[in-house]
């Protein structure tokens, strides 16, 4: 692990690439968490069908930002949604071409960079993203801005990330990972490196930051969504646990209106 500054270029390039190599593995293991046709906004397991964060979307024109295999646009459009899907990796969108397989009507499946949206202006009432592309670009204010464009007047856009605070603690589900052992002021990414090259970037933002980029993009921030960890939810997922999650946020979740 290293914390370098990365470029834009840089980032889009490594993460497109570790995607493509682990999705298999990534739909492997939380697949049946997630479910084929589940809107799960987080590893505390929330769930929109419990917690209703878009609302009704019987007939809205609706854009998944970093959709992965699909689970969450499925879900959408099994509601009465007409949903595009968008992700960087080739092989998410393979995964989510799998579920479909049989399907009548498989989902809509873009590919492309989250800072570079392929659509016309005011082409959606909604958008969505549940942990993807925002903490994997390195200009999450370049993605506002570009959903911004999309929305149509009124239009929402509610995206779940990384809390920030779990950037001053390691990424660790057991006890270590209660210690604070670095500054959540400092914004330098997390990077992997394999074989000299870059090969996985995230990028931290303070809640300030967010709110900054939100307003900055044109957004108007109306809610922050901090999911508690629920009684009963054994299951780790990476730093995220139920140790942890007794003490500490581990998802912010912002709902945002284009006004």
């Amino acid at each position: 692990m290293f914390r370098k500054r990365v470029s834009r270029a840089e980032t889009s390039r490594a993460n497109r690439s570790w995607w493509d190599g682990a999705s298999d593995g990534y739909q492997a293991e939380h697949g049946a968490f997630l479910r084929d046709d589940g809107f799960i906004w987080c590893p505390e397991g929330l769930d929109e069908a419990d917690a209703g964060l878009l609302g009704e979307v019987r007939g809205l024109r609706i854009l998944e930002i970093g959709g992965g295999a699909g689970q969450c646009g499925r879900w959408l459009a099994q509601r009465g949604a007409e949903v595009v899907s968008l992700d960087l990796s080739y092989r998410q969108l393979q995964h989510a071409r799998r579920i479909d397989q049989d399907a009548a009507a498989p989902l809509p499946l873009v590919q492309a960079d989250a800072e570079f949206l392929p659509f016309a202006g005011s082409s959606f009432d909604l958008a969505c993203s549940a942990f993807g592309a925002l903490p994997f670009v390195a200009d999450a204010g370049a993605v506002l801005a570009e959903t911004r464009r999309v929305l149509r007047s009124g239009g929402r856009f509610v995206f779940a990330v990384s809390h920030p605070i779990r950037w001053a603690f390691p990424d660790d589900p057991g006890p270590r990972g209660l210690t604070a052992d670095r500054s959540y002021f400092d914004r330098m990414p997390y990077v992997e490196v394999e074989d000299g090259q870059i090969s996985y970037v995230e990028h931290h933002r303070t809640l300030g930051d967010w709110v900054g980029l939100i307003t900055g993009a044109g957004l108007t921030l109306v809610a922050l969504t901090e999911p508690e960890w629920p009684e009963g939810h054994d299951r780790d997922w990476g730093g995220w646990s139920p140790l942890r999650g007794r003490h500490i946020p581990g998802t912010a979740i912002f709902s945002c209106v284009k006004a």
